[in-house]
């Protein structure tokens, strides 16, 4: 009688377990997705930026406001600015090569 009540025991512990697993695999594979979602996005936004038009308004009236890196080879964070619309958008590029190679600039 007790090894009946432990064996069932056991499989509600399993199948609790199994459930909570599958939640959790659902919710991960949500968070992944969306956050490669929000990067097209954004890579979306630098390109149209580098072009100078604006993501928001559709004008090419962007300009480069702020500049600011760690270093010559470390990222960049730069901040973008619309003329028109003043939609503001920041983004962190990685530079290629050092001060030694020439490749300061963006």
């Amino acid at each position: 009688m007790i090894q009946y009540r432990e064996i069932i025991k056991n499989r509600e512990y399993a199948s609790m377990n199994f459930y909570l697993l599958f939640f959790l695999l659902i919710i991960i594979v949500g968070l992944v997705v969306s956050y490669i979602y929000f990067m097209r996005d954004k890579s979306d936004q630098l390109r149209a930026v580098q072009e100078g038009v604006c993501p928001k308004c559709h004008k090419e009236s962007m300009e480069l406001v702020d500049q600011r890196s760690t270093g010559c080879s470390g990222p960049k964070m730069l901040t973008f600015e619309c003329r028109e619309c003043k939609y503001v958008s920041t983004f962190h590029v990685n530079t290629q090569g050092g001060c030694s190679s020439g490749k300061c600039g963006i």
